[in-house]
């Protein structure tokens, strides 16, 4: 099978799979072009309200396919950060699934994520001082906020890898689980996060990360939404809430 991006969704979960096995999928210019429209298919997409990023097998991601980067270093590099932002920017909550290693632009997807649920025996590295190439700016700048100035400099410096211990210390994973019980937890967290308010969760990713024009937007949205009232009926009725606002409109 050639180099890709599968997906599927079910039950509100729509998991991407990076899909290169030969080169512990690593990732190609082709799947890093193809990571952004796929993304705006999903977001759009009202049946999906979390979206897992994970690997084919035992490996989240190598980085990129440094064959792609023998003719044009500064194309893979623009490639990458779009593909990056546009998952960063999903309007939904997203969770990267890793194991084994994740590694250079593996690294770079996974932080794009907003959690990072990881199997006991992964190994992470930002590796482009071992290749000569300038980090991103803007990829620097969401690794710092992810892991701070110190542990962001020790992986930019060294290109070396760390452990899940390591990486659960510096805020680079936020789950580290026992061999086989990654896809169990996973799929358990987001069911939970499938059933709460994408009214909610919306608005706290722009503000968790860092926007601050769009106070009145979600004050407007929160007005004309039920989300609020049904949540409070369903709590004094002890049953489960029936949401309805959605990011697709």
């Amino acid at each position: 099978m050639e180099p890709q991006l599968l997906h599927r969704v079910t039950d509100g979960v729509a998991t991407v799979v990076i899909h290169h096995p030969a080169k512990r999928n690593a990732m190609t210019a082709g799947m890093w072009e193809a990571l952004p429209p796929l993304l705006e298919t999903l977001a759009a997409d009202a049946a999906v309200r979390v979206l897992v990023l994970t690997g084919e097998g035992g490996t989240f991601c190598a980085g990129a396919d440094i064959s792609t980067l023998r003719g044009s270093p500064q194309r893979a590099q623009t490639l990458a950060v779009l593909a990056e932002e546009a998952l960063a920017a999903f309007p939904k909550p997203t969770l990267a699934a890793i194991r084994g290693h994740c590694v250079g632009g593996g690294s770079q997807l996974a932080a794009a994520c907003d959690l990072r649920f990881a199997e006991e025996g992964a190994l992470f590295g930002v590796t482009p001082a071992k290749l000569g190439i300038v980090y991103p700016a803007s990829s620097t700048r969401r690794l710092v906020s992810l892991v701070g100035p110190g542990a962001a400099k020790y992986l930019l410096f060294s290109g070396e890898l760390i452990d899940v211990a390591r990486a659960l210390r510096t805020g680079l994973l936020d789950e580290v689980l026992p061999e086989g019980e990654l896809a169990k937890r996973v799929s358990e967290f987001t069911r939970v996060l499938a059933s709460r308010s994408q009214l909610t969760q919306a608005a706290a990713k722009e503000f968790a990360n860092g926007r601050t024009d769009r106070d009145a937007h979600w004050a407007e949205q929160a007005r004309g939404s039920d989300d609020t009232a049904e949540g409070v009926a369903a709590f004094l009725e002890r049953r489960q809430p029936r949401f309805t606002w959605t990011t697709s409109g």
